[in-house]
């Protein structure tokens, strides 16, 4: 299974909106960038993701889950190519793991949040989630 990272700006969605949102889940729209929408298109029920509150704190906050696969995004004017993915909040990373911290680690120098900083939905490889997680407080 593949795992991502889910980047919102706190003030627009963030990591408490995601929880309140429940089992139901919510869908990931308003993705306007075609790297992004082919990330999306690629996610399978049951994947997980990390979430980052851009701009506002830079840190990732938690873990979600893709609840429904890719289909048409609802806020998109009618025709458009743009695509949603459900996801569910999963848990809470016990500890934060900030922006800084991830440049700080050699093992992270290749994460897509460094070298695409400015793309919204973003792979992120198995040794990646695997040291998140453990910098998160998270038993893997």
């Amino acid at each position: 299974m593949a795992h991502w990272l889910f980047k919102s700006e706190p003030f627009k969605w963030s990591w408490q909106d995601q929880v309140a949102a429940g089992e139901r889940g919510t869908a990931w729209d308003g993705v306007r960038n075609h790297a992004a929408k082919l990330n999306l298109l690629k996610m399978a029920v049951g994947e997980r993701g990390l979430f980052y509150h851009s701009n506002e704190g830079k840190e990732i906050v938690g873990i979600v889950e893709v609840i429904r696969a890719a289909y048409p995004d609802p806020t998109a004017e009618p025709g458009a190519p743009w695509v949603v993915v459900d996801l569910k909040s999963v848990e809470p990373l016990p500890q934060p793991v900030t922006l800084a911290a991830i440049k700080a680690t050699p093992a992270l120098a290749d994460m897509a949040l460094l070298k695409y900083s400015r793309l919204s939905v973003q792979p992120v490889s198995d040794a990646e989630w695997v040291l998140i997680c453990r910098m998160g407080g998270l038993a893997v």
